[in-house]
């Protein structure tokens, strides 16, 4: 029988790639060391679909598609945040050792604001005790219309200040952003908005993650992008 510690060692160490797996890796990440970024994705990608179990690869398929929604380029690579926060969970999954890491890489800033990042952090939608550490902690978009993507927001501060931004199109078609500032209170999973010329909006932050205001709709952590 094996002894606690030496269980504890196999626990925290993550699978052995096969060899395959493993040079694609290797040489993803000697692509990205040049700066061939969507080469090194594909390698990656390759890696985590021979090894659906290798946490680095899967880990450099996040950070990669996090650098690649940094440059902009969202759209042609299916760089969204929902996707980035999936590969990074499954990695610490499979590493826990691969918390430690995300947490000063820079690739995966684009993802801080999210509902996944928070629950890497130990924070969960499901507690009622952390709505009010959540509020603030992740951006919240309104579902998208066509080619405009998501044209309302909120921004919460921890001063318990907030922001609902706007994107209104005018005839020209051309999308122009209006901001209305108010502040926020928490109760439970309850948050009340007071808008500046609005009368006050009580919405609801549900245990998946949605904030459901009646009056505004409802706002999750993931933009609308790429609609056509």
């Amino acid at each position: 029988m094996l002894s606690a510690p030496l269980l504890l060692v196999l626990a925290l160490t993550a699978a052995v790639p096969a060899p395959a797996a493993k040079a694609l890796n290797t040489e993803g990440f000697r692509l990205y060391q040049a700066g061939r970024y969507p080469e090194a994705l594909e390698k990656f990608q390759e890696a985590t679909r021979q090894a659906p179990d290798y946490a680095l690869a899967r880990y450099n398929v996040a950070a990669t598609l996090g650098l690649l929604r940094k440059q902009g380029k969202v759209c042609e690579y299916s760089a969204h945040r929902d996707v980035i926060v999936e590969h990074l969970t499954q990695s610490v999954k499979l590493d826990a050792r691969r918390l430690a890491r995300a947490k000063v890489d820079s690739d995966l800033d684009p993802i801080r604001d999210t509902l996944g990042w928070q629950r890497l952090l130990g924070r969960s939608p499901e507690r009622e005790s952390d709505v009010r550490l959540l509020l603030p902690a992740v951006s919240w978009f309104g579902p998208g219309v066509g080619v405009y993507g998501t044209l309302q927001g909120l921004r919460f501060q921890r001063n318990g200040r907030a922001v609902l931004w706007l994107k209104e199109v005018g005839d020209d078609g051309v999308p122009r952003l209006r901001e209305v500032k108010g502040t926020y209170s928490v109760r439970g999973r309850q948050v009340e908005l007071r808008l500046k010329g609005r009368a006050p909006l009580v919405g609801t932050l549900t245990d998946t993650g949605a904030l459901t205001i009646p009056e505004l709709g409802t706002f999750t952590d993931s933009p609308s992008e790429c609609e056509a």
